[in-house]
């Protein structure tokens, strides 16, 4: 599969997780989509990211969470929707070893999550 069939493909499972968590009570709004390839790497240098983020590939988006109002923070919350993901095909952030990242949706590429 192409990088751009990959992204459309990312675009079209983006979609569903949004509506499943709609359904499910969840409302999002976006956060870091798009990620510069020299943002990137200023984030691995300070330890809040990879240099080969997946975010410069347009194979990741980071979502704010809320639940009844509520702004969530903690990865714990975005479980359900970590799940369902991971189920669509997925990479969530949340199984991350080094430093779970719960809002962090991704699909896999070249062996990066």
């Amino acid at each position: 599969m192409t990088l751009s069939e990959k992204q459309q493909l990312f675009v079209q499972l983006i979609g569903q997780l949004i509506e499943w968590a709609g359904t499910h009570g969840y409302r999002l709004t976006f956060g870091e989509a798009y990620r510069t390839p020299e943002q990137a790497k200023l984030n691995a240098k300070s330890g809040a990211g990879i240099a080969n983020s997946l975010h410069t590939q347009r194979l990741a988006v980071d979502f704010n969470l809320f639940i009844n109002g509520q702004y969530q923070t903690s990865t714990e919350a975005y479980t359900p929707m970590g799940e369902y993901w991971e189920s669509l095909g997925g990479a969530w952030g949340g199984r991350f070893k080094s430093r779970p990242d719960g809002n962090h949706f991704s699909l896999e590429h070249n062996g990066v999550k």
